[in-house]
């Protein structure tokens, strides 16, 4: 007899659905089968733990006993957490687009027994409302459509395949323009909201590969209209509601378009990209805000998003069955938490108000007030949100979903490793590490990497973006380090990728292996969605890997990769951000070594220098005196000066003269040039 089947799936999300009546049965071979031998429609379900509406749609139909019988009657019921399986979420919510659908979650798909769809949909309400028909009649449609129309299902799906073939396998290679990266910049800048930052309109997304992208655009023009739409962006986000100024870290995105009112939900992978802007604009102009929101949202990640030495997924919107109620604040409530602190001083910067400025209750937010304020009113401030702090801890907290995945783990040691070096912080550093060598140990066979553990239980073999963000991450703690396990570590995945990944017919990476569980279609894509895309984040750690080695494979796929993507640029180069910036990283060549005993005061005199500097681009190697680089090298041959550690730049094949002060070396790096007599 039929029945529930998720109380053992390692998923959290997927457990939340174990009571439900609804027959679930998680993704498979056995699940399909079913569907085919009793000739029924698959009825697949995609979401995730942070995901409000998720929720909503549990909550009104696949808790309700009425609809519940419709599913199992007429359905096999499928179940997916796109956090575990986002090669299934990829594959259907692009096919859901093609279809006319607008994609999110929850992704509510209908698919032949063998998986392919046929009709699309996300939220589907209980009753008829949003001009949206009520799920039960959806449902009762759907299956008959499905026994009485076989012709036009079939020219659907026909349809599907080819445009996601024309999305995923058409050959995208090209002539590539040289003044692509400029280009694409002032297009993307153009497209970014001057009063408010980010992508104009709402809801608004942080898009931070975007932001990277005008940072260094910034930096290798000086052009002060990229500048501007960098700290525009970042200031309203650190300033707005979608940063919580209470416990530190930044929600997934802002339903406004002022960044104001967030959706709840904050997500490691976020967190971990925001930090990483953060300290690369703090390095430039030492913004004390961005100061504080780097250590405060370090803080949150260490103190909140530990699973052991890896960190967790992410945070529910939700708590107590309502989207916020943890984050928002009576004034009453503000007023009871500061008692003889002045709470007068705090409402009016955090614009609290008596009658709420969200839904009757108050989002905390500093716009509109200067930072940072007089030091006795910014150390009193601080003491205000501990004590609004240790009151929220009190609250029935929203549900944490601890699985640990890689790629996002990867994004997070890659932050840590950045800002610890930037921020002269040696426990971040430390705490990237253990991370980094908990996805070793405890997500690895050999040099293979699962994509998901929870409670000790790994879950599918890794994609492509999971090889990708943690090759990044060991580079960034190898550059930081100088520890040669993490450039092998490097070395070992992106071997995995050539092996494994690779397009034999047009290049670039596929998303799943050649040896992983077989969709109806592999997708290969060089667009960033909320993350950089593993194809763009590969061109950076190819280019760093052949600098760190002269090794010219490396050179040779990166350049692989660049022209197989490079026909996009004309069409695309708005979601191309992280494609450009690996560019930038290859087209520059841009090697900072430095010759010197690694433990050498003055070696970590340069290399502090090296880290006081945003340069976004650059490969940093330590040679030990008694080391040579290879002879490939542009720096093979490269000695200590009178016996002191030395630095030489290297852009291409040309190196500076030696450099012996940090001072000079700092100077030397300051991008972008200042005009003379300027300070």
């Amino acid at each position: 007899m039929s029945q529930n089947q998720l109380a053992q799936e390692s998923s959290p999300y997927l457990r939340l659905h174990a009571d439900n009546p609804v027959h679930w049965r998680p993704w498979g071979p056995e699940a399909f089968a079913e569907a085919e031998a009793q000739n029924k429609p698959v009825l697949l379900s995609v979401g995730y733990t942070a995901c409000h509406w998720c929720h909503v749609m549990n909550h009104e139909s696949f808790a309700d006993a009425q609809t519940a019988e419709l599913m199992n009657a007429n359905y096999i019921n499928i179940k997916v957490d796109r956090e575990e399986r986002p090669d299934i979420d990829q594959l259907y919510q692009t096919a859901a687009q093609t279809m006319g659908a607008s994609g999110g979650w929850p992704l509510t798909m209908f698919l032949t027994p063998k998986g392919e769809p046929f009709f699309p949909g996300t939220y589907f309400p209980k009753e008829e409302r949003f001009g949206q028909p009520p799920f039960k009649r959806v449902l009762e449609d759907v299956a008959r459509i499905y026994r009485e129309q076989p012709e036009p299902i079939a020219a659907t799906i026909d349809r599907v395949q080819q445009s996601l073939a024309n999305i995923w396998a058409r050959d995208m290679r090209g002539d590539l323009n040289p003044m692509a990266l400029d280009m694409a910049s002032v297009h993307i800048a153009q497209r970014f909201d001057i009063f408010y930052g980010g992508p104009t309109g709402a809801p608004k997304f942080p898009t931070v590969t975007s932001l990277e992208l005008l940072w260094r655009a910034y930096l290798r023009t000086g052009a002060p209209q990229f500048y501007q739409v960098v700290q525009t962006s970042l200031d309203n986000m650190c300033m707005g509601g979608i940063y919580d100024h209470v416990g530190g870290g930044f929600a997934r995105y802002s339903v406004d378009e002022r960044w104001l009112v967030p959706h709840f939900e904050k997500m490691l992978y976020d967190n971990a990209q925001l930090i990483d802007v953060l300290t690369l604009v703090w390095q430039n102009n030492r913004n004390p805000l961005y100061f504080e929101r780097i250590q405060e949202s370090v803080a949150f990640v260490l103190r909140d998003m530990k699973v052991g030495d890896a960190f967790a997924s992410s945070y529910d919107a939700d708590s107590e069955g309502e989207e916020g109620k943890f984050y928002v604040w009576t004034e009453a409530e503000i007023d009871a938490a500061l008692a003889g602190t002045f709470s007068q001083r705090f409402k009016q910067v955090y614009n609290i108000q008596a009658q709420g400025n969200w839904e009757g209750k108050n989002i905390l937010h500093r716009m509109g007030a200067p930072y940072p304020m007089p030091e006795a009113d910014e150390a009193l401030f601080r003491r205000q949100r501990e004590l609004l702090l240790a009151a929220r801890n009190k609250r029935v907290a929203p549900l944490r979903d601890d699985k640990v995945l890689a790629d996002w783990n990867g994004m997070m040691i890659t932050a840590l490793a950045h800002a610890g070096a930037a921020c002269n912080r040696l426990e971040w550093i430390e705490a990237a590490t253990r991370a980094f060598d908990f996805v070793v140990k405890s997500m690895s066979t050999g040099d293979r990497l699962s994509h998901s553990w929870h409670n000790g239980q790994n879950q599918h073999t890794g994609f492509a973006d999971d090889y990708a963000h943690m090759a990044r991450a060991a580079l960034a703690l190898w550059e930081v380090t100088q520890q040669e396990r993490f450039l092998d570590r490097a070395k070992a995945w992106t071997d995995v990728l050539n092996e494994h990944f690779w397009d034999m017919q047009t290049g670039g990476y596929f998303q799943t292996s050649d040896d992983s569980e077989v969709l109806f279609f592999r997708p290969r894509t060089v667009f960033d969605q909320a993350v950089a895309s593993a194809n763009g984040t590969m061109l950076t750690v190819l280019a760093k890997l052949h600098f760190a080695t002269a090794d010219a494979n490396y050179r040779e796929r990166s350049n692989a990769v660049v022209g197989a993507f490079s026909g996009e640029l004309n069409r695309a180069s708005a979601s191309m951000a992280s494609y450009l910036n690996g560019l930038e990283t290859i087209m520059t060549g841009l090697q900072i070594i430095i010759v010197g005993p690694k433990a050498h005061a003055k070696t970590q005199e340069l290399l502090a220098a090296v880290h006081g500097r945003s340069i976004t681009h650059r490969t940093l190697i330590v040679v030990d005196p008694d080391d040579q680089l290879p002879e490939a090298h542009p720096a093979y041959g490269k000695t200590m000066q009178n016996g002191q550690p030395t630095a030489y730049i290297c852009v291409r094949n040309t190196c500076s003269p030696a450099i012996t002060n940090a001072v000079q070396l700092s100077q030397s790096l300051q991008l972008p040039a200042r005009p003379p007599g300027q300070a």
